[in-house]
């Protein structure tokens, strides 16, 4: 069979020959031995335990400064561009808002084909008009959609071949993560914590479109958990789901992070633990059944969700080998579970926390609420949020943007629900201003005791999970919304507001190279190979950037 590219070019081009002979098909096989072929991006995080760290090593420090820019895509639409590529067989497929696909030629960035979904006018979604990705299997390539709509298009020629509604868009449901492939499945979840929903995920036959299971991340009457809501809160709970999971086939658990409580910011108009949100949920993968949960933070009233990227990894733990999952949580802790169990085995701040004066002994926050008007840490963002965290098998460490020493004054006040509006239980005000002219140690890694205590600037961590400490900090501008990405070479790239794309020594933080593309740096990038060599992609601003080694 030919190559994906091929058989595109031929369909778009007309006659145009590669060069290879490989299995156009995407199958779960394929997805499962993602690491073995690292020449392809194939899965929103690039593999099931969602590392984000690629085998790739042609682009090393001794020539990093080599890298320029090949092509550069531009946004159709206004607005954050939010997506992640995946790349197979030298075509990329990204999505742009509010809900288009496009399949791309890797290697010069032609458009083969548009597909464009129009929303229906009556999608509600609170931060954006985002859509975060496309899964692939076969050759079939599936997106979610504003209207809380699953699509999925025909990997060849752009043309829909189902489309089926995941939940009701007039309650303000909506579909911004990108899906999961778990065998013949389609997983996603739903968006929509700001508007009183009930949050779900949902595991859809490939093939037709058809439900396989669904799990609501509010447990109904006589389901466990049930009593930690009162009354009928549980109804509007929100508790959405709007990043994609990881998985582990081996144990065969799907992991997801489930976001809010509604309304939003009064937590004492929804007494309880108001569980699963702000959870992290171990789901059969086959049945979607409940096997554990961990819950960071009960009775959010924050907003801090728990929407964060879980990222599985096997090493050494106390002396013995264990199946890890790490998360850098938006309320400012890092963690460490058993994702086998759900034990809690380390839980250590990394920005400045004062809703909490620690965790106990099985990770539950001790709360120290702050009088009304005074200033909580971490902000509403968080101390980190959605964007992707990597984790480097060669160093060890796992790397995260976060927002050091930003805060919120939070004003909560009684909602009442109404279907399809907002539910938020208040407001908040922002207390750190983005700082001014850069100071000394902007830019570049610096020692973590020579720190000052400015307020609200960015900082990629690299955190030494054993410990929950920073093995190194590197200070930004401003805050940052940068995901990561790890290579096999022992490079880190990433970026941020400001614009520019760093290239960091994996180990010591050091600045490499940096290029200044001029908009904001958002989501993470991806690397992959094409004919011998080995690119990488990000998103700034409007505008889809890819490079590679001079030639």
């Amino acid at each position: 069979m030919k190559p994906l590219r091929t058989l595109l070019s031929l369909f778009v081009l007309g006659g145009l020959l590669a060069s290879a002979e490989l299995d156009a098909q995407v199958t779960y096989d394929r997805i499962l031995a993602a690491d073995d072929e690292p020449e392809n991006w194939l899965t929103y995080n690039g593999n099931y335990s969602s590392q984000r760290h690629s085998g790739l090593e042609q682009i090393t420090r001794d020539n990093v400064d080599d890298l320029e820019m090949k092509w550069m895509l531009q946004n159709q639409t206004f607005g954050a561009w939010q997506s992640n590529p995946i790349v197979v067989d030298g075509i990329m497929y990204i999505t742009e808002r509010p809900n288009d696909v496009m399949a791309v030629d890797a290697v010069t960035g032609r458009v083969f084909w548009l597909y464009r979904h129009t929303p229906s006018e009556d999608a509600s979604v609170c931060c954006g008009a985002n859509n975060r990705g496309v899964a692939i299997l076969g050759d079939k390539v599936f997106m979610g959609t504003l209207d809380a709509r699953l699509i999925a298009i025909d990997a060849i020629n752009g043309k829909p071949l189902w489309d089926i509604e995941v939940a009701d868009v007039n309650l303000a449901y909506s579909i911004t993560m990108a899906p999961l492939i778990i065998k013949d499945k389609v997983v996603v979840g739903v968006g929509g914590g700001e508007f009183g929903i009930r949050g779900f995920i949902a595991a859809y036959d490939a093939e037709t479109g058809e439900e396989a299971w669904r799990f609501y991340t509010i447990p109904g009457p006589g389901e466990p958990g049930h009593d930690t809501w009162q009354g009928d809160d549980w109804e509007h709970g929100g508790a959405p789901v709007w990043i994609t999971g990881s998985y582990d086939p081996e144990l065969n658990l799907t992991y997801w992070g489930v976001g809010n409580p509604g309304p939003d910011w009064n937590a004492g108009q929804r007494p309880g633990d108001n569980l699963y949100s702000d959870a992290v949920v171990a789901l059969d993968a086959d049945t979607g059944e409940l096997v554990w949960h961990f819950q960071f933070t009960p009775n959010d009233g924050y907003d801090y969700d728990s929407v964060q990227v879980p990222v599985l990894v096997d090493m050494d733990w106390d002396g013995r080998p264990r199946k890890l999952m790490l998360w850098a949580n938006r309320n400012g802790y890092f963690y460490a579970l058993d994702r086998e169990t759900g034990e809690f085995l380390l839980g250590e701040p990394f920005v400045k926390v004062n809703w909490s004066s620690g965790l106990d002994e099985n990770g539950r926050p001790i709360p120290t609420p702050q009088p009304a008007g005074s200033p909580t840490w971490p902000g509403n963002q968080g101390g980190t949020n959605w964007y992707p965290p990597s984790y480097s098998p060669s160093t060890g460490l796992f790397y995260f943007a976060a927002w050091e020493n930003y805060a919120t004054i939070y004003e909560p006040e009684d909602s009442e629900y109404r279907p399809g509006r907002f539910f938020l239980g208040g407001g908040f005000s922002v207390l750190a201003p983005v700082p001014g002219a850069p100071t000394i140690g902007i830019g570049r890694t610096t020692p973590i005791n020579n720190w000052t205590d400015e307020v609200g600037y960015g900082a990629v961590i690299a955190m030494d999970p054993r410990s929950g400490g920073a093995a190194w900090k590197f200070r930004q501008f401003d805050v940052s919304d940068g995901g990561m990405l790890t290579t096999a070479s022992d490079l880190l790239f990433t970026g941020g507001r400001e614009g520019h794309f760093h290239a960091l020594d994996a180990w010591t933080g050091e600045l490499l190279w940096k290029a200044s593309l001029g908009g904001q740096i958002v989501m993470a990038p991806v690397t992959f190979m094409v004919d011998g060599h080995q690119y990488v992609s990000v998103i700034s601003g409007h505008t889809l950037v890819t490079f590679a080694l001079r030639d």
